[in-house]
């Protein structure tokens, strides 16, 4: 069978057609380059999270009725849709909110329709008098701002805004932008505030008002008229110029009598009640908040904003000292990150091809490393096809391929090496041989390494979404790798392999002709960008240039040194050892074996931190403000200011007396903008208010700790009278619930309240530590004043409920009664009382409602609204929650730095089972505690599914039990390297990124063994013995399997340390502005550890174990065939006594 892969034709091809293969890849490589130019890029992906909200608006509807009359029927009806994972609803005063979580693999649009659909079916069972039909829309999770535009200035608020809107409309003009939302703005409109006695003496009402403004504001048509031949349109054109007008119209009563507006009312022009307040560095302030369109590229929208503000300004448009500052730019987060990993990957290419120079010498380590940028620019050109962006996650499994995809070419390059030293043949000859000899093992070794990635694609929910770019991206790259390891690298080893004692002769070199005219081509190059400005890529050509000089004159020597000197000395002193252990393969093996139970025992013991999901420190810190529900906006906005205050506490330098240089803005908002999203808020709420504390980028912090500012600004507002403070981080990666979140359910709902405030009190009694502060999901006394109407009354009066109700809601809330048009906009024209009797209850208790006595023969008279109505203060509730049809309140919290999560999660539910409550009431932890246990259960489903495949392939291949067996041994040998790296150095454990690197390990640890297994077979079937053939192979696959599980480990060695160099920097400026840390380094941390922890100690396993394992198998055999062997004999010599008998 393994003489057919003597040669793999379409390598001898393409060695046979060099130039077409050259022209070819230069057409790659530029393609590949334009490509990625051309990727939009972002920090994280855009995760499509099939999400399906229901919006029903029912006016008048306690929240307990909109439970039942419109949440409880929509969600029967969409409970049972195919796909959907879990229905919640929130059924508030007037309005249902109804949320379809569906699976990750539904496309958004059918669960869309199916919503859709199902919400037809529920019709039926709503109320017939809805004024508005369910709206259903999805959920977009990256209509998140990408930046916000704050501007102020010495201006009225009216011309403020006007600046404001100029800006915003700009901005939206741009086809990267969706939207632009305003905040902390003053909305103008016309204010018509009467005065209800006043309006009373003259025999008005609100309807009378009403009828003579859109009476009078008119602007139409009337039709064309002809006239010497032509069609003129006939125009009225009566709108209100301004607010004087207003003021003079002429209001007639039921009664024929009339009165000047001016006489019973205030006409103002002016701004409505603020309902939103922001404010940057405590200076008021309108935000625009801006969100670019899907799949637009961040640092292209934000590089374009800026520029349009800047041009504004400078050609007028804008005033000069107009302050504009631009913050919460999400761009500059998204360049460092993609800068960082760019520059981490540049570090792992550079010290992968520094140590594949060493082994393999210059000309064959160059061989080898393009193929990193040759498969990366053959995947740049699959990505945009399936719709990806240029994000950390895509370029992190560029990281991760880094060293993986060398080993395709350092197996074949190294193996054409080999066969071109011995001298029996030419390098084409050697090329072709070389290729077809390995092709089998490299491609069964390709294949294993991706079969682990093939499972974690189809992970599902929020983390398999944010993590499905990852193994997606990894298997485009490693794919193409092998197309550049047939195709490419062996047309690049014809053309410019030498042989060993060719090199030998240059050992000792000096300045030749063809070194002069390099130099004088180098430099003119060089010069030639010096003199266009390019600083940089001039900078770049003479590196270039040194790096050829030392090459020549040192690594030269270095490398001719360790090839000949050091590395034949190590691999005699490796095979000394491997003869040693293959003495005793079965102690070498009994001890292996122990060597996993014991790793975890230690792993438990020393009990490193462990998390869910890495988080780096904060870019931003954020302080949630929740008072009491039925607070107003403006009370709302005193409290934030106070907060601010003793935030600024914490941020201000005492040396110096300003703020700390690691703070870069402050901004504070209310009601817009100011919920938590990671507590499953939704919507505007004037009782709430958020602080945003932006800090500078990690490289400018200088080593001080943003998450030590998060811990002191927790302490300085951690206790505030009568609200609900709480302290929180940006979610870098995946939108993820609370740690600790407490899931209360049940359907009486006072039970089920009075449990919650009970758990609430009882916990916090606890004070179990971690636990930052609980916070309920359910507002139980919003306060409310109920007009109790006695209909009899009423109805003697001839006065419906209806008359009632919305004379009150136009006295109190107002009602637009008309539109004034300024120019481009228009505002509202609102009528209403004025304010010091709208905010007077017992005012309101007296105001007369004007009504047509038909029994007293058509005569106007007023009735006071106390006359039939008795008033009561009380409570309600905030809002109904749901969950799977089951009424729910939920208690969340974070948890405090420094504390393990899991830890206070376990915390948590032993003092929740010591709590005594009604059997009708269920109790569980959920939020991140169910992501932990879908995760869990998905990790280890993908790696039994990644080990079969990994199996049938090793059985395809070797069709032997014992080899696959012995080659799969390997997985535990990378297990146990990962918990004794972990017991060793204590580093924090991730659920998901060390459970990706272990299951990935299981694929790359393997292909190892396969080189191994595959060289010892090859060697039996020319005649060694079993003992020889495994010592040979030991020997003789040494080199690639340390050269690929070094290059791999050096790959991941830049971001496992955190080590930045700037490249940008070090050539424009030769300051390459080193540090170690960083968001990637600590996103990515827990991951480059695992797999350099379980490769480093499966290597060694590797080369030491395996070849025990393969000689005990073949004692084995040897054994079962003696056994057998006498066994026959023996049952010979019982048949011939038998026949002798």
């Amino acid at each position: 069978m393994k003489d057919v892969f003597k040669e793999f034709k379409p390598s001898s091809w393409a060695i046979d057609n060099r130039t077409a293969i050259y022209i070819v890849t230069i057409l790659i490589t530029l393609a590949g380059l334009m490509a990625y130019l051309s990727l939009p890029k972002e920090q994280f992906p855009e995760i499509k999270i099939p999400n399906i909200i229901v919006q029903t608006v029912y006016p008048g509807t306690s929240p307990e009725n909109m439970e039942n009359l419109v949440s409880k029927p929509i969600e029967k009806q969409v409970k049972n849709l195919t796909g959907v994972k879990k229905v919640t609803s929130t059924s508030f005063q007037d309005y249902s909110v109804v949320i379809v979580e569906f699976n990750t693999d539904v496309k958004i649009d059918k669960a869309k329709q199916d919503v859709k659909d199902g919400v037809d079916k529920a019709k039926q069972d709503l109320p017939k008098n809805l004024p508005y039909q369910p709206e259903v829309k999805d959920i977009d999770l990256s209509e998140l701002p990408i930046l916000s535009v704050n501007i102020s200035g010495n201006y009225d608020l009216k011309r403020l805004r006007k600046y404001a809107d100029k800006v915003k409309d700009n901005i939206e003009a741009m086809k990267q932008i969706k939207q632009v939302n305003r905040v902390g703005a003053l909305d103008r409109e016309i204010q018509i505030n009467v005065d209800m006695f006043k309006m009373q003496a003259a025999g008005i009402t609100f309807d009378d008002i009403d009828h003579a403004i859109a009476g009078e504001n008119v602007s139409t048509t009337a039709g064309e008229v002809g006239m010497n031949n032509q069609k003129r349109v006939l125009s009225i054109r009566n709108e209100f110029k301004s607010a004087d007008e207003i003021n003079n119209i002429i209001v007639k009563n039921g009664s024929g009598g009339s009165v000047y507006l001016r006489n019973i009312a205030q006409v103002v022009d002016s701004f409505a009640e603020q309902k939103s307040y922001a404010r940057l560095d405590n200076k008021n302030v309108i935000t625009l908040n801006i969100i670019k369109a899907k799949g637009a590229n961040l640092i292209e929208a934000s590089d374009k904003i800026q520029e349009l503000v800047t041009k504004m300004q400078k050609s007028g448009d804008l005033p000069k000292d107009l302050t504009i500052v631009t913050t919460g730019d999400q761009s500059q987060t998204t360049r460092n990150t993609l800068h960082d990993l760019i520059n981490t990957i540049i570090i792992g290419f550079l010290l992968v091809t520094i140590i594949l120079m060493f082994f393999m010498g210059v000309t064959n380590a160059l061989f080898v490393a393009l193929s990193v940028p040759l498969s990366c620019a053959i995947a740049f050109l699959v990505l945009p096809t399936i719709g990806f962006t240029l994000n950390m996650i895509v370029l992190f499994s560029f990281l991760l391929a880094l060293g993986i995809v060398v080993d395709d070419a350092i197996v074949v390059i190294e193996n054409t090496h080999r066969i071109f030293d011995n001298g029996k043949m030419s390098i084409t000859k050697a090329a072709k041989l070389a290729t077809g000899e390995v092709f089998l093992p490299v491609l069964s070794g390709t294949a294993t390494t991706l079969m682990p990635f093939i499972p974690l694609a189809f992970w599902k929910g929020v983390i398999g979404s944010f993590m499905f770019f990852l193994p997606i991206t990894l298997i485009i790259t490693l794919v193409a790798s092998l197309l550049v390891a047939y195709i490419i690298n062996p047309v690049f080893a014809v053309s410019f392999m030498k042989p060993e004692s060719h090199e030998e002769h240059h050992a000792k070199r000096r300045i030749s002709l063809r070194d002069k005219v390099l130099a004088v081509i180098f430099i003119a190059i060089a010069a030639i960008f010096y003199l266009s400005g390019n600083i940089s890529v001039g900078n770049f050509v003479m590196f270039i240039y040194v790096f050829i000089l030392m090459e020549k004159f040192i690594f030269s020597k270095w490398i001719h040194s360790f090839q000949n000197k050091a590395w034949p000395a190590f691999r005699d002193w490796y095979t000394r050892v491997l003869k040693m252990a293959l003495r005793r393969p079965g102690m070498v093996l009994v001890v292996t074996l122990v060597l996993l139970p014991l790793s975890i025992f230690l792993y438990v013991l020393r009990k490193p931190p462990f998390v869910f999901f890495p988080s780096a420190q904060p870019n931003f810190a954020y302080v949630y403000l929740n008072l009491p529900v039925g607070t107003d906006q403006a009370f709302t906005n005193e409290v934030m200011r106070k907060l601010e205050a003793k935030v600024n506490t914490v941020l201000i330098d005492p040396k110096t007396g300003k703020r700390t240089d690691i703070v870069k803005s402050v901004i504070s908002n209310v009601t817009v903008d100011a919920v938590d999203p990671n507590a499953g808020e939704i919507g505007d709420f004037p009782n709430k208010g958020k602080i945003s504390v932006a800090f500078v980028d990690f490289a400018e912090r200088h080593g001080i700790s943003s998450a030590d500012y998060l811990e002191r600004i927790r302490n300085v507002v951690r206790s505030y009278p009568g609200a609900e403070i709480t302290v929180d981080k940006e979610g870098g990666g995946p939108p993820l619930p609370k740690p600790v979140v407490i899931e209360i359910t049940g359907e009486n709902l006072d039970t089920l309240v009075a449990t919650a405030e009970r758990m609430k009190r009882y916990l916090k009694a606890k004070q179990v530590p971690g636990v930052e502060e609980l916070r309920s999901d359910f507002d139980a006394h919003k306060p409310e004043i109920v007009f109790d109407v006695n209909r009899e009354h009423m109805n003697n009066e001839s006065i419906s409920t209806y008359a009632v109700a919305m004379n009150l809601r136009t006295a109190i809330f107002g009602k637009e009664v008309s539109r004034f048009r300024d120019v481009n906009d228009d505002y509202p024209i609102n009528l209403r009382l004025i304010q010091s009797q709208r905010n007077n209850i017992d005012a309101v208790k007296n105001m007369p409602i004007v009504f047509r006595d038909m029994g007293m023969g058509g005569m106007i008279r007023s009735v006071p609204v106390s006359a039939f109505a008795d008033i009561h203060y009380g409570s309600t509730y905030g809002g109904i929650k749901r969950k799977n049809q089951k009424r729910i309140i939920s208690l969340s919290s974070n948890v405090i730095a420094g504390f393990d999560e899991n830890d206070v999660v376990a915390a948590v539910q032993r003092e929740i089972n010591d709590f005594h409550y009604s059997s009708l009431i269920t109790v569980k932890m959920g939020g991140q505690q169910e992501e932990q246990a879908e995760t869990m259960s998905f990790l280890g489903n993908a790696m039994l599914i990644s080990m079969m495949l990994i199996f049938l392939i090793l059985i395809l291949q070797f069709n032997s039990l014992s080899r696959t067996v012995i080659i799969m041994s390997e997985v535990l040998f990378s297990i146990t390297g990962v918990f004794l790296g972990y017991a060793a150095f204590g580093n924090t454990f991730s659920m998901v990124m060390s459970g990706i690197g272990i299951i990935a390990l299981a694929g790359i640890v393997v292909r190892n063994g396969i080189l191994l297994v595959e060289f010892m077979d090859m060697m039996l079937h020319e005649g060694m013995t079993p003992y020889d053939a495994i010592v040979e192979a030991g020997r003789t696959r040494m080199t690639p399997v340390l050269l690929t599980a070094t290059a791999a480990i050096l790959g991941l060695v830049p971001l496992a340390v955190g080590l930045n160099i700037d490249f940008g920097t070090l050539l424009s400026e030769f300051n390459p502005h080193i540090f170690f840390g960083g968001d990637s380094a600590e996103f990515w941390n827990s991951l480059a550890w695992t797999m350099i922890y379980g490769l480093s100690f499966a290597t060694v396993l590797t080369l030491i174990v395996v070849p025990c394992m393969c000689l005990l198998s073949f004692r084995f055999k040897d054994w079962v065939k003696k056994v057998s062997g006498k066994a026959g004999a023996a049952l010979a010599a019982d048949d011939k006594l038998d026949e002798v008998a």
